[in-house]
């Protein structure tokens, strides 16, 4: 089931710096982000066997879960990552004109381990 997970980030006078290592609980594999978004709404898929964390690094926007029930998860820190697991079928929406997605992933991108309906 996806959960929230609070990444390191240290603040000083100086601005502040988010730190990843210790904190993804899987072996980065794929990495990309997704941006100038328009009212659209992306993903409608879950996973045979990737985990990913989804930062929205700038901006903000909603990422959707249904796995036995449906969550709704507003990412609008860069402070804090969404773990979606294999079999949360998840989708995004209601992203800000200065949104930045960033999306860490266990698994490099293969078309055979999406899974297109829940």
């Amino acid at each position: 089931m996806a959960k929230i997970i609070k990444l390191s980030t240290f603040k000083d006078e100086r601005g502040s710096l988010t730190v990843l290592e210790k904190n993804i609980p899987f072996e980065i594999k794929r990495v990309f982000y997704i941006y100038n978004v328009d009212d659209s709404k992306r993903g409608f898929h879950k996973h045979k066997n990737t985990r990913q964390i989804a930062i929205c690094i700038s901006g903000s926007c909603d990422i959707i879960i249904e796995n036995k029930k449906q969550l709704t998860y507003t990412l609008d820190s860069q402070d804090k990552g969404l773990l979606i697991e294999p079999k949360d079928f998840h989708w995004m929406e209601n992203f800000t004109k200065d949104s930045i997605l960033l999306v860490l992933a266990s698994e490099l991108y293969d078309e055979n381990d999406y899974i297109h309906e829940n």
